[in-house]
């Protein structure tokens, strides 16, 4: 019998999670893992209670023409790591030494929340175009991969 590698079982759980998705531009997932447990997941969407852009039929950075990889924090929603890093402390989860599996790799204002929250690994399905974000992943000590689906 074959079985997928946890790589792959979690990478396809964040891929899954990115379907929950609100956003107009990317839709991301993301999946908090330690000791091959689940800790949480993520999607990017607007904040509680607040209108998402897919309901709204707009977003704010699409109609400004900005670029991917800038400006998001005129962003709508909150990222889909952020959401999993909050997810854990909603419900007293501790992230510290967990790896984050994301469909897009962070942008610069969550990689800071990553960093400040102790995860210790991120494996990500694309790369997110965000030359900060890549210097703060060099200058940290966050193991980064970029996940090769095996087809």
């Amino acid at each position: 019998m074959s079985r997928i590698s946890w790589d792959e079982y979690f990478m396809e759980m964040a891929v899954l999670a990115a379907k929950r998705s609100t956003c107009l531009r990317r839709k991301v997932g993301a999946v908090l893992v330690k000791d091959n447990q689940i800790l949480a997941t993520g999607y990017n969407g607007a904040p509680k209670g607040l209108k998402n852009c897919c309901d709204m039929g707009e977003c704010l950075r699409e109609q400004l023409n900005v670029p991917r990889g800038q400006r998001q924090e005129l962003c709508r929603a909150v990222h889909a790591e952020a959401n999993a890093i909050i997810q854990c402390a909603v419900n007293g989860v501790s992230c510290m030494g967990a790896c984050l599996y994301v469909t897009a790799s962070p942008c610069s204002m969550c990689l800071k929340q990553i960093i400040n929250a102790g995860i210790v690994k991120i494996i990500a399905l694309e790369k997110y175009p965000d030359e900060l974000s890549r210097k703060l992943i060099k200058e940290s000590k966050i193991e980064f991969e970029e996940y090769i689906k095996k087809e």
